[in-house]
């Protein structure tokens, strides 16, 4: 399944909801996997992005979705990054002329 990296930033209304986080973490999870995908990990990082997440979904369409599900929400701010393994970018640049 295709890897996407997921930042997260949270917003003025994330912020003043913060004893929340721990369930909205959750929530947010166990939707991902609800549509498809599998969470690698997640962490509450500090610096520029307040979460980080590494993901599978079974398609682009996927990732975008949730994604968009989750800024709909109004808690956080998202910006999606697909990835690939050593072994993808070789095949990639395998291609190359």
């Amino acid at each position: 399944m295709p890897a996407y990296i997921v930042l997260m930033k949270l917003t003025t209304e994330g912020a003043r909801a913060a004893k929340d986080i721990p369930a909205r973490i959750d929530e947010g999870i166990k939707a991902f996997e609800s549509m498809g995908g599998t969470n690698l990990t997640f962490h509450v990082t500090m610096g520029p992005y307040d979460y980080v997440a590494v993901g599978e979904a079974p398609a682009d369409e996927v990732a975008a979705a949730f994604a968009l599900a989750l800024a709909s929400r109004g808690f956080v701010t998202t910006t999606t990054m697909k990835a690939f393994t050593p072994q993808e970018i070789g095949a990639i640049v395998s291609k190359l002329p």
